[in-house]
């Protein structure tokens, strides 16, 4: 099952990009096996400027038909590390066509792409920059495949 993380606007060259690409390529390596991956990021940016409304109808926009959604918001569901793998391993079983993890801007996510959206995930109740959520979602996603793959990750 492919995997794309869907954010607005662009990272720039720095420690969060390289985090980003480490986890990703970690993930790739141990989740092929596992029918996990790849894994790619898109970045999308509203130029005119027009808010979460037009956020929103660029992301859904790019999300395909037949693609299952995680959409990640402050209110949504918390996880632990092992019930974020086993999520992800109902998701990849049930087959959707790709999965599609969603990151708004800087004021959120509009209802419209919260409602397309099978679940929504919390990193907790504090709000987090994009770049980290992005890094933050790297890095669970890395631990989710050596969860179901045995690995030594992660440890409780």
């Amino acid at each position: 099952m492919r995997l794309r993380i869907l954010a607005m606007g662009r990272l720039r060259n720095g420690p969060e990009k390289d985090l980003i690409e480490d986890y990703v390529a970690r993930f790739n390596r141990s989740g092929r096996p596992l029918g996990l991956g790849p894994v790619e990021l898109t970045e999308l940016e509203d130029k005119k400027g027009g808010g979460k409304a037009a956020e929103a109808a660029l992301l859904l926009k790019a999300i395909p038909q037949g693609a299952a959604v995680i959409a990640l918001d402050e209110r949504g569901k918390l996880q632990s590390s092992p019930d974020f793998a086993a999520h992800l391993s109902q998701i990849r079983d049930a087959a959707p066509s790709e999965l599609i993890f969603v990151i708004g801007g800087a004021d959120g996510l509009d209802p419209a792409v919260l409602q397309r959206a099978q679940s929504v995930l919390s990193f907790g109740r504090m709000v987090w920059p994009h770049m980290l959520v992005r890094v933050m979602l790297s890095e669970q996603l890395y631990r989710a495949a050596s969860i179901l793959a045995g690995g030594p990750y992660h440890r409780v």
